[in-house]
């Protein structure tokens, strides 16, 4: 594992100010799973008292993107990565702390072993649900991740 929360977060910081700035954070990391919260503060509110829906979507992309990221890292090999294609749901007002949590690291390993034995790029996509304080289900994101080797 080379990626540690500390360590993305950090990253987040000079690379993703906005993410940072938001109060997006990575909490856990795995090969299988990710978790990344952000709180409902007076900066990243919409005009209906909740959480604007750009900042669920960087939590949300954030608990994908840091485990494609990580799983590149670990092979060694100079690979690309991208989302190509989103869709959201939402539920219920985002107010509070909202813990976006992804467990589709499985399907990365696949797409990375293709793209290095074919050399040719390949696609998936990652799940992100978005609960609240009491457990209750307010937005789920899906993202279709691109990877293909550099040249």
């Amino acid at each position: 594992m080379s990626i540690s929360p500390k360590k993305f977060n950090t990253y987040t910081f000079f690379k993703l100010p906005a993410a940072w700035w938001s109060g997006v954070r990575l909490q856990h990391i795995n090969q299988e799973s990710a978790v990344a919260t952000v709180t409902y503060k007076w900066f990243n509110q919409n005009p209906f008292n909740s959480m604007f829906w750009a900042i669920q979507g960087m939590a949300a992309e954030l608990s994908t993107g840091a485990m494609v990221s990580d799983q590149i890292l670990d092979s060694g090999k100079k690979i690309s990565m991208l989302v190509a294609n989103n869709n959201a749901n939402f539920s219920k007002k985002a107010t509070g702390k909202i813990t976006f949590t992804c467990k589709d690291g499985a399907l990365i390993q696949k797409a990375l072993e293709q793209t290095i034995v074919t050399g040719e790029g390949q696609t998936f996509w990652m799940k992100s649900e978005g609960v609240n304080e009491d457990g209750l289900l307010v937005s789920t994101f899906n993202f279709e991740w691109t990877i293909r080797l550099k040249k």
